[in-house]
């Protein structure tokens, strides 16, 4: 999905590193063409300008660093901020924690949080989930057969209607595991009770992480989505699914971009 964003990119930086001469025009060219590809991608364009501004200001007023000439100067700043615009907190950190699984309805969650959970175990860590979705239709039946294939405890009561009672009764279950990760239902849309469930269940659950998980294909509507779930319960990192299809993606990477941007600490990553 993103290989384009990257070629392009990487397009940029060789056409820099082929001049003779890196003065004013070069920079000014090269941010034309890192703009150009991160529009193309369907990038926010507030990030884009931010990232291309910051770029072109340290390139042309930052002295020299001794022993470094102004081609690799100006190619380790487009590094550096293309990594603080993703943010510098990205790795999963291993110990005991409660994940608290966000997001709206079809963008993956379920087989997300499965794969989280493997991914612990295979750490060494001993790991459980608790299905809080209550409202689609065979939710629980997906998790738990996920969960019973790599021999992870799940949760859960198909019949109960309360998602707040299912987390409530399944954390003393998980009593004795490292990790808990709570997968919770979506919607269509960002509704009302949807925020106020998902935050009185970060209540209840003390989560130590609060993940935000989107499909890319989403688009610029990625950003918006980010925004009401943090200001709910203050999400600290943002799973991209479905990075293996033919959209843009752009959008997507702008809900964690400006997640990143905005609220310090926070991380992205893709899958």
């Amino acid at each position: 999905m993103l290989d384009k964003l990257g070629s392009s990119l990487k397009d940029a930086l060789k056409k820099l590193a082929g001049k003779t001469v890196v003065d004013r025009a070069a920079v000014e060219e090269l941010v034309k063409d890192l703009q150009r590809a991160l529009l193309q991608s369907d990038v926010n364009v507030k990030l884009v300008m931010g990232l291309s501004n910051a770029i072109k200001k340290r390139s042309l007023e930052e002295e020299l660093p001794k022993g470094v000439n102004v081609r690799e100067h100006v190619l380790r700043i487009v590094y550096q901020e293309l990594v603080n615009l993703m943010g510098d907190g990205g790795e999963v950190k291993l110990g005991a924690q409660t994940i608290l699984m966000a997001g709206l309805q079809g963008s993956g969650k379920t087989t997300t949080t499965a794969k989280l959970a493997r991914y612990f175990q295979r750490k060494g860590l001993r790991v459980g989930v608790i299905c809080a979705d209550t409202f689609r239709p065979g939710a629980y039946e997906q998790i738990s057969t996920l969960c019973s294939k790599i021999n992870i405890p799940c949760f859960g009561d198909p019949k109960e209607k309360d998602a707040l009672k299912l987390v409530r009764d399944g954390l003393p279950s998980m009593s004795g595991l490292e990790v808990v990760i709570i997968d919770t239902q979506g919607r269509h849309a960002l509704e009302n009770d949807l925020i106020q469930e998902i935050i009185d269940i970060n209540t209840i659950s003390k989560a130590t992480h609060r993940w935000l998980v989107i499909d890319a294909a989403l688009g610029q509507q990625a950003s918006e989505q980010a925004r009401r779930f943090h200001e709910a319960i203050a999400i600290d990192g943002v799973i991209i699914t479905k990075m293996d299809g033919t959209a843009k993606g752009g959008g997507a990477l702008s809900a964690g971009l400006t997640l990143t941007a905005s609220f310090p600490g926070s991380s992205a990553w893709g899958i």
